[in-house]
């Protein structure tokens, strides 16, 4: 179960809510749908319409065609040909229309890869805003959000994951990241609920 508390201290302006791709490709009926991105969404939505201005949404841009992809990534997209940006409809990499009315004030990150911190402006823009803290939610536990949660940690920021707005295909592989960060991690990687998360966010 998360922690009632965090374990590190509340949080303060130092602090970002980093939402990592609640994009219309994962909601929709695509080969990469996620189904219970849906249930995690009125959550993801609370954190961050508390914290709007601090947050920032990334979103999961695939290549051109295939041949734009480089070494594993060209086999990657070999597989999924059709979700390159010429063959799909663009406006499935938009985020989902719930979170619209939140850009402005929040801001857009796209990336190319699993982690944001592939993409040197994501590490640029925290240390402009003097970031320390980041509170990740969205999708997908084991995919985009381990990727980023791992690069944060290289990185030394402080992590809290919020375990009821992440969401995976597979249960299994989201409680063992769970299950991971709070064994193997928890110098580094702090697991909350959304309530804790708001209620320690001031």
């Amino acid at each position: 179960m998360p922690e009632a508390s965090l374990p590190y201290g509340p949080l303060g302006q130092d602090t970002i809510h980093l939402c990592v791709d609640m994009q219309t490709v994962f909601a929709e009926r695509t080969e990469w749908q996620v189904p219970w991105l849906e249930k995690i969404l009125p959550r993801v939505l609370r954190i961050a319409r508390a914290h709007a201005a601090a947050t920032i949404f990334t979103r999961f841009m695939p290549p051109a065609t295939v041949d734009d992809a480089s070494g594993s990534w060209r086999r990657f997209y070999q597989r999924w040909p059709q979700m390159t940006r010429q063959r799909m409809d663009p406006d499935l990499v938009r985020l989902l229309p719930s979170f619209d009315d939140l850009v402005p004030p929040a801001e857009v990150i796209d990336k190319q890869h699993y982690s944001p911190f592939s993409e040197p402006a994501m590490h640029q823009r925290l240390q402009q805003r003097r970031v320390n803290t980041l509170v990740v939610t969205g999708a997908e536990t084991d995919v985009c959000v381990l990727g980023t949660v791992l690069g944060a940690v290289d990185l030394g920021y402080r992590v809290i994951v919020v375990a009821d707005a992440v969401c995976s295909v597979s249960d299994a592989t989201h409680d063992a990241l769970m299950l991971l960060y709070r064994q193997r991690f928890g110098q580094q990687i702090e697991v909350a609920s959304t309530e804790t998360v708001l209620a320690e966010w001031t």
